[in-house]
């Protein structure tokens, strides 16, 4: 049996998946923040004495001794670092090992569903693949992003209650606690953390970079900079959290109105995207005999994956077309 419509239709597949993902991953407007503050952000970044004993103490503090699970998981799955980083922003108690864990049990279940159904072992083992591999990345995705978009929405909020504090006297350093203790949902968490940081020893724009980083947003990085550079060059820092916020409330209105503007082209895009894929499994539930010829015939084979390739990069060119970096 000659192997290459096989080979082809599964670089097809692979390629449009691939495509599809990164097209609709979302707009590059947080890494080209991180990029255009990165050059400030070095300049400002302070140092502080004992840095390397206070790692090892909070280290001690807020992690545990990883179990065998989780040591595995590390070995086997690829860039663990990053993946422990994506878990740690979902604000969820996810480890690397229950990561490893859902990724292997949602890839055997459907291989062997499908393997059941009388499908190509090929198919069946990338169809579980794409599944095992995309479907716990989505997910975790989805919490980043849903999380990350609860503290954007209430983060002016909390610069204002920050505002009121220094206005009426009070330090940053206790600011930062009012605003841990009086705030709820994702804001009081993360200024929890940068005040329990500052109570072991931690300096404030350590803290405050630390959490920039693990949020990523590029909201904090402009008020920890903002922090950063008032620190060094003095002013009135009170009336510069208060420019800032207004500035992020009005930069959250234009994600708003282009958001509003861009759904109708996304809905079209995803409806034309997904209608084929869905009518192909309609059909396969009813008469898979039939739909079986696309993994049989190598006309339909190619034709099969010359639409697929075709589709990614309509969809590849439609999704860059509706996503704007602010």
């Amino acid at each position: 049996m000659d192997l290459l419509p096989y080979i082809m239709v599964g670089g097809g597949a692979f390629t449009v998946l691939a495509l599809m993902i990164f097209a609709f991953a979302g707009p590059s407007a947080e890494r080209a923040g991180a990029r255009r503050l990165s050059g400030l952000r070095e300049r400002h970044t302070v140092s502080p004495v004992g840095a390397n004993a206070m790692e090892a103490q909070l280290r001690k503090i807020t992690t545990s001794r990883a179990n065998r699970m989780d040591t595995l998981a590390v070995l086997l799955l690829p860039n663990p670092a990053q993946l422990q980083k994506r878990l740690a922003m979902t604000g969820k108690p996810w480890t690397v090992g229950k990561y490893g864990l859902a990724t292997l049990g949602l890839f055997a279940v459907p291989a062997a569903l499908l393997l059941l159904q009388g499908a190509p072992v090929w198919l069946a083992l990338f169809l579980a693949l794409f599944v095992g591999a995309g479907l716990p990345h989505f997910v975790v995705g989805f919490f980043i992003g849903r999380r990350v978009n609860q503290f954007t929405v209430k983060f002016p909020d909390a610069i204002e209650l920050l505002v009121r504090g220094l206005r009426s006297g009070l330090p940053i350093t206790e600011t930062i606690t009012v605003v841990a203790q009086e705030l709820d949902g994702p804001v009081g968490e993360e200024f929890r953390m940068i005040a329990d940081k500052m109570k072991i020893g931690r300096t404030l724009d350590a803290a405050l970079q630390e959490t920039a980083d693990r949020l990523g947003t590029p909201e904090f990085q402009f008020f920890t900079i903002t922090i950063a550079i008032q620190r060094e060059t003095g002013g009135n820092l009170a009336e510069t959290l208060s420019n800032l916020s207004e500035v992020l409330r009005k930069r959250a209105q234009m994600k708003l109105k282009i958001k509003a503007m861009s759904s109708e082209s996304k809905a079209s895009a995803l409806i034309v995207g997904c209608l084929p894929f869905i009518v192909f499994g309609m059909i396969w539930f009813i008469n898979n005999g039939y739909m079986l010829k696309f993994f049989t015939d190598e006309r339909l084979m190619v034709a099969g994956g010359g639409g697929l390739i075709w589709m990614a990069l309509g969809a590849f060119i439609m999704a860059k077309m509706v996503n704007f970096e602010i």
